[in-house]
């Protein structure tokens, strides 16, 4: 009997082992059939049940492959419907309707009431007034003295020697422990009509103060994204010293206006073409981007640019009447981020 149950018990194992093996394929299958209505092995037409969550998953190695083959699944049916939006405006001609502009930030801006009219006469008469005017009128002449903050490092003091190189007519003086209420009237005196002030925290430039003089504005700067000549690929031979031109971009607002004027009145009129030289600075989403390139003319219809360096990225903090003072000048303008950022589509440049 002993014997008997032994087998009958080994029998009963191995039974359970085969009633074990008999439903692996069962329950793989259920699996296979999970995984489809799932979307993880599309077969044509697959998708996920409504109210099914990817995070819902817990297996971590399971929830990346089915977030991977799903995004391969929404890949595919976006090039399908541009495929079929293709064939169907070939189809159609010139009779296809005009293609809808894509949503952006920049082109859902919210309105602003001191955005400039071109043909605004209470605008034009502002500038013909301002402290610029002189300037624009070409009855002076562009004389910058650029400085850094005190002790300066070396990158602080490259970046201002390259700087003097974009900028025509500008001069490298170092502080020496000399407080911009006494820098000003020396420059004044010797007929400077800018300021640029560099400013480092931790040997990284970090701050730009223009000062327009001898009456002001008086524009505060964060700087960030530096990049000297050495550090940018691909980048050209060191510029010449022909006068540059000077491009200006989506400076639309009364203080966009403003700024870009003081960023115009940097540089002397007429530029030389012949060293075929752009400075620009271009106004994103009140971020400026620095850049200086030299236009290559490969054919008579190809040309391409090539970056000369330096580069950075400007944001306004703060606009100031009339020359530097801390303590008791009058602000225009200044940012305030709990009040002014609150929408991520409203720029005030």
């Amino acid at each position: 009997m002993a014997k008997a149950g032994g087998k009958s018990g080994g029998g009963g194992k191995k039974g359970l082992k085969r009633k074990a093996s008999a439903e692996e394929p069962q329950e793989a299958a259920a699996a296979e059939d999970g995984a489809t209505e799932s979307g993880v092995q599309p077969p044509k037409s697959a998708a996920f049940p409504p109210g099914f969550s990817i995070s819902e998953i817990k297996n971590k190695q399971r929830r990346h492959l089915m977030f991977t083959r799903w995004k391969q699944q929404q890949r595919k049916e976006k090039l399908a419907i541009k495929k079929k939006l293709k064939k169907e405006r070939e189809a159609l001609g010139d009779k296809a309707p005009p293609k809808p502009i894509p949503k952006t930030i920049d082109n859902q801006r919210v309105y602003d009431e001191t955005i400039v009219d071109p043909n605004d006469e209470e605008v034009a008469y502002d500038e013909a007034t301002d402290e610029f005017a002189s300037y624009f009128n070409r009855q002076t002449s562009p004389k910058i003295l650029i400085t850094t903050s005190d002790r300066p490092h070396g990158r602080t003091v490259r970046l201002c020697e390259q700087l003097s190189t974009v900028i025509p007519n500008s001069h490298v003086y170092y502080r020496r422990g000399l407080a911009l209420k006494k820098i000003i009237p020396q420059c004044i005196s010797r007929d400077f009509t800018d300021l640029i002030v560099i400013n480092e925290d931790r040997k990284i430039p970090n701050g730009l103060i223009l000062s327009h003089l001898p009456s002001g504005p008086t524009a505060h700067f964060k700087m960030s994204s530096v990049r000297l000549r050495k550090e940018i690929k691909r980048r050209g031979k060191d510029p010449t010293e022909h006068i540059p031109e000077v491009i200006l971009n989506n400076f639309t607002t009364r203080l966009g206006h403003s700024i870009g004027r003081m960023f115009a009145s940097l540089f002397p009129h007429n530029p030389q073409f012949i060293g075929r030289q752009v400075a620009t600075f271009h106004n994103q989403r009140d971020y400026i981007f620095f850049r200086f390139h030299r236009y290559i003319f490969k054919s008579e219809k190809k040309v391409g640019i090539q970056e000369l360096g330096p580069r950075f990225t400007l944001k306004l903090r703060s606009l100031q009447k009339g020359t530097f003072d801390s303590k008791y000048g009058e602000y225009e303008w200044v940012h305030k981020p709990r009040e002014m950022d609150t929408s991520r589509r409203k720029f005030h440049l």
